[in-house]
């Protein structure tokens, strides 16, 4: 089979049809652990394991080297083998390494994409990722949105693929003095005033976001949680925030909580958390909710090597590397695939299928919920509906039973899947989805895939949950550790600036 050949067939069909044909030449492999409500489902960590055999048995592979430039000149790198491009199972080659720059690239993230190695697999990730191309979305909101550079793939070869340039660098851990932490979900906000690195008052609120469409709800809900946590402290040092989003300097790249937020008014959103700094006069630092996630386990457990998920309104994800350092990476978990079944749901946003937030959040218990016999109101708030079915389990309810313990044989082949890309001493899973009894159902599958799948993982890898206490507003606590204090503080408390009653919409 030539390289033209290759790309021909190929182009002959939508690339929803490809994708959809994975297996006539990308071997999915069926689970030893089937999720009780979703049989179909079949992992990536097996499919990726299985061809690399595949290729080492054929004794004809060679060498894909994948780098990703991120806009402070550092660079992640991944290297891997596939099929020469004139093998018979050239064209699996295609499908492996397009599942893995998809996963490259969330969780690194990167605005210039180089692929060295055999030219079909680069123009086929070139094609994918272009303006109108299968994954469109990504090549915009990558480039243009988290990055602000116009997406580019460079097809060159492995010799070419620029070396590894990483830039870790240590956040938060500073516990000194009078501090309010805040952490903000897609269905609840919830904010600690803390003292000496010990919370003295603690308030989670439900509130609705992504269907505000003025900025200025975010702003007053906000402000009246930190004029709440303020009223618990004798004075104010520093305060330090968890949101769900991409945060570079305190202002907005990227966000599913502004999502409704008209076009015209996006410069407001963008300098929300510059204006609120401004207004209260303290140090103050905003980071991305995975990342403080991973910054609670590692605080905790006074140990690194910790990869966090919050499963919370989507999946939160965070690393805090072997050093204990940020790496600087995306971790956007929630757009990487862990589903490669041809059944698999797809995401709302980009359109792809089998990606992380359908599996590991809310989303996944509403799915979930209708194959378990569970009919869930639809006039009630997502986080009503989460305890909607919450309580069924803690009734007793066995169709809710089995939601949870779907997701846990989903993070066991996940936990595997994540391995291959992050070095994990730790891995921590919390948020609202985790609490009660669902958490230790979650994690009891989890250990049961991993000790019988992978036991040499197993063994290396400690899958866990923080206390109840923690699991619920951790992520606001440690967010309160971010921004280094320069001296006393001076507000005993703060004003709303304008009339606003909690939990009122304007």
């Amino acid at each position: 089979m030539t390289k033209k050949k290759v790309l021909s067939d190929f182009k002959k069909k939508s690339q929803k049809e490809i994708e959809r044909q994975m297996n006539d030449t990308f071997n999915l492999i069926k689970p030893k652990f089937h999720p009780p409500l979703d049989p179909g489902f079949r992992p990536p960590v097996l499919a990726n394991r299985k061809f690399q055999e595949e290729v080492a048995a054929s004794g004809e592979g060679v060498p894909l080297v994948m780098a990703l430039e991120r806009s402070d000149e550092a660079v992640s790198r991944f290297e891997t083998r596939v099929y020469h491009e004139i093998h018979p199972r050239a064209r699996a080659s295609l499908a492996y390494a397009e599942r893995i720059f998809k996963f490259l690239l969330w969780s690194r993230g990167g605005w210039r994409a180089y692929i060295g190695g055999p030219r079909s697999i680069g123009e086929h990730i070139a094609e994918c990722y272009a303006p109108k191309g299968s994954r469109s979305y990504d090549y915009h909101l990558m480039g243009e949105s988290v990055f602000g550079k116009t997406f580019e793939v460079v097809i060159c070869r492995p010799s070419e693929v620029p070396e590894a340039r990483e830039k870790g660098h240590r956040i938060g851990r500073h516990t000194d003095g009078c501090r309010i932490g805040f952490d903000l979900g897609a269905s609840d906000r919830k904010v600690s005033a803390v003292i000496d690195g010990q919370a003295v008052w603690s308030e989670e609120v439900i509130w609705e976001p992504q269907v505000q469409t003025d900025p200025e709800y975010h702003y007053r809900e906000i402000m009246t949680a930190l004029r709440a946590a303020s009223l618990k402290l004798p004075r104010l040092d520093a305060i330090g925030g968890s949101a769900a989003g991409i945060y570079v300097d305190n202002t907005v790249r990227v966000a599913s909580l502004f999502r409704r937020v008209r076009d015209a008014d996006y410069p407001r959103v963008r300098g929300l958390f510059l204006r609120i700094a401004d207004e209260i006069g303290v140090p103050f630092e905003v980071a991305n909710d995975g990342d403080v996630t991973a910054l609670a386990g590692s605080m905790s457990l006074e140990d690194n090597g910790v990869l966090g998920i919050a499963l919370g309104s989507s999946e939160a994800c965070g690393y805090v590397d072997l050093e204990g350092h940020i790496t600087g990476w995306l971790n956007e978990l929630a757009f990487a695939p862990v589903d490669y079944s041809l059944q698999a749901v797809e995401d709302e946003w980009s359109g792809d299928f089998g990606c992380g937030a359908q599996y590991f959040s809310q989303q996944a218990v509403f799915r979930l919920a209708p194959k378990a016999g569970i009919s869930v109101p639809e006039d009630l708030s997502p986080a009503e509906r989460l305890k909607f079915v919450q309580d069924k389990l803690e009734s007793g309810h066995k169709g809710a039973r089995r939601i949870w313990e779907s997701i846990g044989v989903y993070l066991g082949y996940a936990a595997a899947h994540y391995a291959d890309f992050y070095d994990i001493k730790h891995f921590l899973i919390l948020g609202r989805c985790t609490s009660g009894r669902g958490g230790e159902i979650i994690l009891a599958k989890a250990r049961e895939v991993m000790a019988s799948e992978f036991p040499e993982l197993a063994e290396k890898i400690a899958l866990q949950l923080p206390d109840e206490k923690s699991r619920r507003v951790g992520q606001s606590i440690a967010a309160a550790s971010l921004p280094e204090t320069k001296g006393t503080g001076t507000f005993r408390a703060l004003n709303v600036p304008v009339p606003f009653t909690e939990g009122e919409n304007p």
